[in-house]
């Protein structure tokens, strides 16, 4: 089995692996794929970048004056060894790998695609066999940890793809990683990341309704955190999140946007594969009305703010 590799464990191949993937073309600087090149640039990595946006590869070629910027995904990911992608869902995952001036068509034979796209499982299955009939590898590796695991490269990624790939390609990803993992064929870093998401989406529903009912109790909410959060009740998102949503401040990171698009993911993954997913259901609902009173671009957190309080 597969285990997590954390950035301080012995690689005897890492340097002649390294060596091997110098030219890097990063397709998709966002909010995520913008931090995430610049680590591999910092590593020592040549790259060559493509935004649709190009005022925002402008921006960040002028932050790293030896990288290049192309007009097409195309352009970038010619002679690349490895290319990465960053893009917002399966359409323009799609665009920028088969679509006209897609990195498929110009990416040598051996090149290796990494997909950090939150996308489908079927995305990533038909593209893993879109590479596979070019002489190309793909490797889904969607990630979690935010706009603040991206900035500090402390990143989970969770990768779906053949071995050989991925050992290939870890290295570099390794460059903003905190813990990275081959889960299984290609589709399986899409379906852990649903996992993911499911489970954040109770968990964060929870604390807001718990937080929520101290405030109605009159309770001092720092005080009934400090202590539940030794016991059971636990989690990054109670140790991270708690006081921002007590407060009401939503803008640490991934919106709410962004989550109702992974929900639909996982949701519509559930109708294929048997699975009865009643509290995400309920959360995207739940989701669903921030966006309809105008918080589509708060943090994931803010699902307490639809929650009626006594809070002053």
């Amino acid at each position: 089995m597969q285990q997590w590799r954390r950035l301080d464990t012995p690689d005897r191949n890492f340097s002649n692996r390294l060596r091997r993937m110098a030219k890097v073309a990063w397709i998709g600087l966002g909010v995520m794929g913008y931090p995430m090149a610049g680590h591999l640039r910092a590593a020592g990595h040549t790259l060559a970048v493509y935004n649709r946006n190009a005022a925002k590869a402008e921006a960040w070629v002028a932050a790293n004056p030896s990288a290049t910027r192309h007009a097409t995904p195309a352009e970038a990911a010619h002679d690349a060894d490895l290319v990465f992608t960053c893009v917002g869902n399966d359409d323009d995952l799609r665009q920028v790998t088969v679509g006209p001036d897609g990195a498929f068509a110009a990416m040598k034979p051996g090149a290796i695609l990494i997909d950090h796209t939150t996308a489908s499982a079927d995305a990533a299955r038909e593209l893993h066999a879109a590479a596979q009939a070019r002489g190309l590898a793909f490797i889904d590796a969607p990630v979690s940890g935010g706009q603040a695991g991206a900035e500090s490269g402390k990143l989970t990624v969770m990768c779906g793809g053949d071995s050989d790939a991925y050992a290939t390609a870890e290295p570099a990803i390794r460059c903003f990683a905190r813990a990275v993992r081959l889960m299984g064929p290609a589709g399986s870093g899409q379906l852990t990341k649903m996992v993911n998401q499911i489970a954040i989406a109770g968990l964060l529903q929870g604390l807001s309704e718990a937080i929520a009912f101290a405030e109605n109790a009159g309770l001092d909410v720092a005080a009934v955190i400090d202590t539940i959060s030794k016991g059971a009740a636990q989690s990054w998102q109670m140790e991270n999140r708690w006081q921002t949503m007590h407060e009401r401040r939503f803008d640490f990171g991934f919106a709410v946007d962004w989550m109702r698009k992974d929900l639909g993911i996982c949701l519509a993954e559930a109708q294929r594969n048997g699975s009865k997913l009643d509290v995400a259901t309920l959360v995207d609902g739940y989701y669903g009305e921030v966006q309809g009173g105008g918080g589509g671009r708060w943090d994931t957190s803010s699902l307490i703010a639809r929650l009626p309080s006594n809070k002053a």
